[in-house]
């Protein structure tokens, strides 16, 4: 692609150098600098890419996107001088990638919990009512059910672009997203074009990035204030700033909610490990999703279903055919008749959600005890440690608090800092033991029939870091062992 036409999409301050030259590929990592790249220096959080301008001129690129100029320009590289290069790669990136939100609808998903329900059963939806869709998220990526591993929420704005560029080359109708607040803060969702936002809730998470709720809350406030008024924002009436999240978006606002008057509204009727029935739009619908949470989580699909141009007896046919996520409240029964559970639940927010579910169903059969076990991440926010494990222990009969990630951390000091949020009298329910696996193990050799282990926190995941090296690592292949259960039998 020719450089001035990239360069439609950017407003430079300064261009030293000819506007004509091919540009082959656009990149953000020197490491990966070919003949003919643009490269774009962007001021990160832990390096500066204006250190690596020579090493990428070295490379072979042909065009150098950056804040400040080099002292000495190199001969026969143009030189794209902007006052924010992380604002400016995003359009820069979706150009040379086709342009592929404006062939097909991008519907975004932000707020702390249910992002990867939300935009999977979406994804699942729609490709159930025959559309070809692709899928942005923490579990994985997808292109009309292909594949693709992801490390992250939501990719870095190379990696992203190049994915919406090959959904919308693959002929998908529609793409969704989980939309970190790590991305709106770093631009990475700078230059796409959003049909429709969806909000969840928010609740403390991400401060030792954002440092404070209100940088956090603002981040996410920042998706909707981007979206165009052609798109729509659909927005949770339950939580204390779902409304503030769309105060000031220019896009059609709706609202949902299971407690007071809204666009789209939900009711239980009925629960169980197997699902809920549901009185959903005035009409009676069975899930198999369980929890007050996961309603709202389905009244956020079922808004976006019906503002994408899906009729109702079509969206709620569709929504009674969709199964859980992977790792998002996933229920193994043990031939003793145990129910353990596996979430990915890693707030305290998230954790009280389950376990007040959890806490109703035993409630209405009249047998069983609660079992927790969880941990907390090393390398992010210590302030909810004690906040996680005070929830586990007032809505659990017995607690085990074991490792998470690591990470750099000892699991050893994770746990001491969990523990302080545990009262001298309730610690008599409490076992700490550090050994993930062997915490899994303890919990499915003492529970009896009709008790319930929720084990927490990594859901999906199949690995831990400790030190630095991950190692395979998989909640429900150690609950099926301990059980005595075939390794990959399906529930």
């Amino acid at each position: 692609m020719i450089l001035s036409t990239l360069l439609e999409s950017v407003t430079p301050l300064r261009i030293v150098g000819p506007a004509d030259t091919e540009v082959t590929d656009v990149v953000i990592d020197s490491r990966r600098v070919s003949a003919g790249a643009l490269f774009a220096a962007l001021r990160g959080t832990q390096v500066d890419g204006h250190a690596y301008i020579d090493k990428a001129v070295a490379a072979g690129a042909t065009a150098i996107l950056c804040e400040e100029l080099p002292a000495a320009p190199a001969d026969g590289v143009t030189y794209i001088q902007v006052a924010d290069s992380e604002a400016a790669v995003g359009p820069l990136a979706h150009a040379f990638c086709g342009f592929p939100t404006r062939r097909l609808k991008l519907v975004g998903v932000t707020g702390t919990n249910g992002k990867t329900t939300i935009a999977t059963t979406l994804y699942n939806a729609m490709r159930q009512m025959g559309h070809k869709c692709g899928l942005c998220s923490t579990v994985c990526n997808y292109i009309d059910g292909k594949a693709y591993p992801t490390e992250c929420t939501t990719p870095d704005v190379i990696t992203l672009n190049r994915l919406l560029g090959t959904m919308a080359d693959e002929g998908c109708e529609f793409a969704f997203m989980e939309v970190s607040s790590h991305a709106v803060a770093q631009k990475r969702i700078g230059g796409l074009n959003f049909a429709g936002g969806l909000f969840t809730n928010l609740t403390r998470d991400h401060l030792d990035y954002h440092k404070t709720f209100e940088n956090y809350r603002d981040a996410k406030k920042a998706f909707f204030d981007g979206l165009s008024k052609e798109a729509f924002a659909v927005t949770n009436a339950d939580d204390k700033n779902g409304m503030v999240m769309v105060q000031n978006t220019k896009a059609s606002v709706k609202t949902y909610s299971v407690r007071s008057a809204a666009d789209f509204k939900a009711k239980i009727l009925e629960e169980g490990f197997d699902g809920m029935n549901l009185e959903m739009d005035g009409r009676e619908v069975f899930v198999r999703f369980v929890g007050r949470f996961n309603v709202q989580n389905l009244l956020a699909v079922y808004g976006a279903l019906r503002m994408l141009g899906v009729s109702q007896e079509e969206a709620l046919v569709t929504l009674s055919l969709m199964k859980p996520v992977n790792g998002r409240f996933e229920t193994i029964s043990s031939p003793k008749g145990v129910t353990a559970i596996v979430d990915y639940a890693h707030t305290p927010d998230a954790l009280e959600n389950v376990l007040t579910t959890i806490n109703e169903v035993i409630s209405q059969r009249k047998e069983g005890e609660v079992w927790t076990v969880c941990g907390a991440g090393g390398n992010r926010d210590k302030g909810k440690r004690p906040l996680m494990a005070q929830e586990a222990v007032k809505q659990s009969q017995r607690v085990i608090i074991t490792s998470d990630n690591p990470r750099d951390e000892e699991p050893e000091d994770i746990i001491r800092d969990m523990m302080a949020g545990v009262s001298e009298d309730d610690r008599q329910k409490v076992l700490t033991i550090t050994d993930r696996r062997e915490a899994i193990r303890t919990a499915c050799m003492m529970a009896r029939k009709g008790d319930v282990i929720l084990v927490a926190g990594k859901g999906h995941e199949d690995y831990q870091i400790i030190k630095g090296v991950k190692h395979h690592f998989d909640d429900h292949e150690v609950i099926r062992e301990a059980f005595g259960l075939p390794a990959n039998a399906n529930e």
